[in-house]
């Protein structure tokens, strides 16, 4: 079920990417539920839409918490 929650969190990260304010608040979210080693995952899968959008960086503080 644990991978379920990480591929749920992927999905709507991405769908909330075109406003960093709801893409923080996700993050967030997914620091309090996600296991370690998912939280590695997700941070390569936050990094690639990074590249896409840029000004999502600044929500990288919460993974580096």
């Amino acid at each position: 079920m644990a991978r379920a929650m990480l591929e749920y969190t992927k999905t709507i990260l991405d769908k909330v990417s075109f406003d960093v304010t709801l893409f923080c608040k996700e993050v967030q979210k997914a620091v309090k539920r996600l296991l370690p080693h998912e939280l590695e995952e997700l941070e390569d899968f936050i990094m690639s839409l990074i590249h896409q959008n840029p000004e999502l960086n600044q929500c990288l503080i919460y993974l580096k918490a």
